[in-house]
């Protein structure tokens, strides 16, 4: 969780204040009980610790003093931004990681209402699959990999930016008028084979990602991969170990 600058501000504030409003307090009742108390006839021992003990503690109080004015006249750090309950609530279900797929699904609906019916909407499903599709091929993306799990994120980002504008491009179509309708038609055309454009080359890299994470689990010099080569020698071995218990159990041939 992330500290309030805000509150933490004035919370050293408040404490300033009121260590410096103690150290006032205690001050003016040393220099008071110094003024009494002090004979006449001079300055013992006793009276010498009233004094420094006096001075003492109004020089601390005039410290905490000047600090206090020092933070008051730096401006307090912004207030956060307003979390509404609903937040909170997503904010705690998506610290579950069963909750945060829920969550991711149900964004993932919301998003596809907004383009129904829409020029994309079909190519907006074929982007819905092909990111299921490199989710799953995501923890196998090592080395070169990465950096193309990267570029994949940002353009599914802008992909599905753009369609959404394009669907929103398409609903204000009726509400134009007509010597501009043109217009805005070819517009929208433009930006829908642009969408399904990106979301084609967006399923090569997918592909691209699949024929890298097959390759990668194929052994370099050809054959059965070490850890299958493993298996079977572990497996012979114990077999051979089974069979000669069970030569050592069997009760041995009576003689002729």
């Amino acid at each position: 969780m992330t500290v309030d600058e805000r509150a933490r501000y004035f919370r050293r504030l408040r404490k300033l204040r009121g260590s410096a409003r103690r150290w006032s307090v205690v001050g003016g009742g040393l220099t008071a009980a110094t003024a009494v108390l002090t004979p006449y006839a001079g300055i013992g021992i006793a009276d010498a610790v009233w004094a420094a003990s006096a001075g003492a503690t109004a020089a601390l109080a005039w410290w905490r003093w000047k600090d206090h004015r020092e933070l008051a006249a730096i401006p307090p750090p912004p207030a956060p931004p307003a979390v509404l309950p609903g937040q909170r609530l997503v904010a705690a279900v998506e610290r579950i990681p069963a909750g945060r797929q829920v969550i991711q699904e149900m964004r993932r609906h919301r998003d596809r209402y907004a383009v129904r019916g829409s020029a994309v909407a079909q190519a907006w499903d074929r982007l819905d699959r092909a990111s299921t599709t490199l989710v799953g091929l995501a923890g196998r993306l090592t080395g070169p990999g990465e950096a193309a799990l990267l570029e994949a994120t940002v353009a599914e980002q802008w992909l599905r930016d753009l369609g959404q504008r394009v669907a929103s491009v398409e609903r204000a179509l009726p509400l134009t008028a007509p010597d501009r309708r043109g217009v805005l038609e070819q517009s929208h055309e433009s930006l829908a084979t642009q969408f399904t454009e990106g979301v084609t080359a967006y399923e090569s890299l997918v592909a691209a990602a699949a024929s890298y994470v097959a390759e990668d689990g194929h052994p370099i010099l050809g054959g059965q991969h070490p850890t299958l080569s493993s298996l079977v020698d572990a497996t012979d071995r114990l077999r051979g170990i089974a069979e000669g218990l069970s030569e050592l159990r069997r009760p041995p041939t009576p003689a002729a």
